[in-house]
């Protein structure tokens, strides 16, 4: 077995493995909510430690916490920021409301760890107490929620250039195919023609709204609850503390965090976090289209659309022998389904919002970290393994296009709707071909056919009467 220590709080006694750097209200907390296998990610983590670390510094700078504890505790923080400490927040999602378990957690190893480097033994709780230093003009409930925007604004840091790489994927393709002529589909149905080009210009054009909600979205982030303390008040912190605080935390991320000018609603309610998780909603439904229309043109190889050329990736069937598979559409829309799952989750838990507190907040930041995350791996993945290396079937695309019967459309302006629709009905039910049917109606010469009915010439408006006729 391993060593343990012996830890006195206010609230009794209690035995801790030894090698931990956690105190007393982790430890309880460690066995009492013992439920799922969910924990907060690494980036959740980061910003604990950012948060402490701002605090810290904002608290000494104010005269509220001497450099000799100060500086330990900062670099205790800092340790926990760069990801050196993740080991040491052991607890679930699923404990407290307000986060204050996690909040605890990053007392007792920021207090723990500044003791060390002071020379003092682990649960000695001085010269550097959980409470009284680490946590000094600070509640949970301020620092938390404060914690929860930090995590969420870095990580879409982190998402908008992998939604820019997307969207340049998917513009030069645009580009590249804008001259390849093809049957469209509406209701899953041949329609008139497009160019692959548009095809792909539209995603990337949704790829691009998507930047744009981000950016949108990303100011109410920005503002922090950080000085609220309990309940919204500012009770126990020094006047200047919201505004220091938010001053160190933009130098430490380089993003222009300003204190939320009313603290009940920062911490009373999660709007903002439900505006980004909308806005995360709407990029999964652009998503799940982009690989749904994928997987739909690229299907067959013989027996599907079959206009696009699906990538090998080394990966097969485990009985058909070669058989490629369309996987990142399928990875692709699978994130987008978990996307939209978890803003319903966050929809609800944000909803459960009561006066000064709302007490959801561990699983409105794991779900919409999640989203974000998956989101971010899920448009880089895309672009490289399936954007980048798709090529059109150029052959089927035309024997595609010459057969469709849509192609008759451009003949309503010069025979009327009625006519053009007889000329299509014939060449469906004898099996011939449009130029066949109008002529043997009567309605439209060889000649002019081939003069009015030019696909180039339908995927422009007005093309087919200014540029397509005699």
């Amino acid at each position: 077995m391993s060593e343990t220590r012996t830890e006195t709080d206010s609230l009794g006694t209690i035995e801790i493995d030894a090698a931990r750097y956690w105190g007393p209200q982790t430890e309880r907390a460690r066995r009492l909510f013992r439920i799922g296998g969910e924990q907060f990610s690494p980036g959740l983590i980061r910003a604990v430690g950012l948060q402490k670390w701002a605090a810290a510094e904002a608290n000494h700078a104010l005269a509220e916490l001497p450099r000799a504890l100060a500086e330990p505790i900062v670099a205790a923080a800092r340790e926990i920021a760069e990801g050196r400490m993740d080991a040491e927040f052991p607890l679930p999602v699923w404990h407290t409301g307000s986060g204050t378990q996690t909040n605890m957690n990053a007392n007792e190893v920021i207090a723990n760890r500044a003791n060390e480097l002071l020379g003092a033994p682990r649960g000695s709780r001085k010269p550097v107490h959980p409470n009284d230093h680490v946590n000094r003009g600070q509640s949970s409930n301020d620092s938390f929620p404060t914690v929860m925007h930090i995590a969420a604004a870095e990580a879409v840091q982190r998402l908008l250039p992998a939604l820019a790489t997307l969207q340049h994927a998917l513009e030069a393709r645009a580009a590249a195919w804008q001259d390849i002529v093809k049957v469209g589909r509406t209701h899953m149905m041949d329609a008139v023609p497009v160019t692959l080009g548009q095809e792909f210009a539209a995603w990337a054009r949704q790829v691009e709204l998507g930047i744009a909600r981000l950016d949108d979205a990303t100011p109410r982030l920005l503002s922090l609850p950080q000085g609220g303390t309990a309940v919204g008040t500012g009770l126990n912190r020094h006047a200047d503390f919201d505004r220091v605080f938010c001053e160190r935390i933009a130098e430490l991320t380089g993003l222009p965090f300003t204190p939320n000018p009313n603290k009940f609603e920062g911490m009373g309610a999660h709007d903002a976090l439900v505006e980004l998780s909308g806005v995360l909603n709407v990029i999964a439904v652009s998503f799940n289209k982009l690989g749904n229309d994928i997987r739909l043109l690229g299907s067959g190889p013989r027996a599907g659309l079959s206009e696009l050329i699906v990538p090998a990736d080394g990966l097969s069937s485990s009985i058909m022998p070669g058989k490629t598979n369309p996987t990142q559409c399928e990875a692709l829309t699978m994130v987008a389904a978990q996307v939209m799952g978890n803003h319903v989750t966050v929809t609800v838990a944000a909803a459960q919002s009561f006066l000064e507190l709302n007490v959801f907040k561990p699983v409105i930041i794991y779900n919409l970290l999640q989203s974000l995350r998956l989101l971010t791996d899920a448009a880089e993945s895309f672009a490289a393994n399936m954007v980048d290396k798709l090529e059109p079937n150029r052959e089927h695309i035309n024997e595609n296009l010459a057969k469709s019967l849509m192609l008759v459309t451009a003949l309503n302006p010069r025979i009327g709707y009625d006519k053009a629709v007889k000329i299509g009905k014939l060449a469906l039910g004898e099996n011939i071909t449009l130029k066949e049917a109008a002529d043997r109606l009567g309605y439209v010469t060889p000649e002019d056919f081939d003069r009015w009915v030019v696909p180039s010439a339908m995927v422009t408006p007005g093309a087919t009467l200014d540029g397509g006729g005699d």
